[in-house]
């Protein structure tokens, strides 16, 4: 797919914890599509964009702590949310019970 060597992106393996391909009974190495566009995310950032092992390290965890900041604050006016309409439940079956 991104025609280098298989043992450059072993080589990624090693110096990018995140990467952890299962393995099948053969020994081959079975890639998830997270892995695989983490690979693609290295490969332009180390090959296309010039950047250093540790430039990209520190690129892809920005990126991860971006995304991390964004998933929270979604989740956080989730869980406002679903606040609110637990108590709109709990004085709803309090008026139940009422009548």
């Amino acid at each position: 797919m991104l025609d280098v060597n298989a043992s450059l992106i072993r080589f990624w393996e090693k110096e990018f914890p995140t990467i952890k391909p299962k393995k099948n009974k053969k020994g081959n190495r079975l890639y998830t599509p997270k892995e695989i566009l983490k690979i693609d995310r290295i490969y332009i950032l180390v090959k296309e964009k010039g950047y250093t092992l540790d430039g990209a390290r520190k690129a892809l965890k920005s990126v991860a702590n971006d995304e991390q900041k964004t998933y929270d604050s979604q989740n956080k006016g989730t869980d406002e949310i679903i606040l609110h309409l637990e108590k709109i439940k709990t004085k709803l079956l309090r008026l139940k019970k009422e009548h």
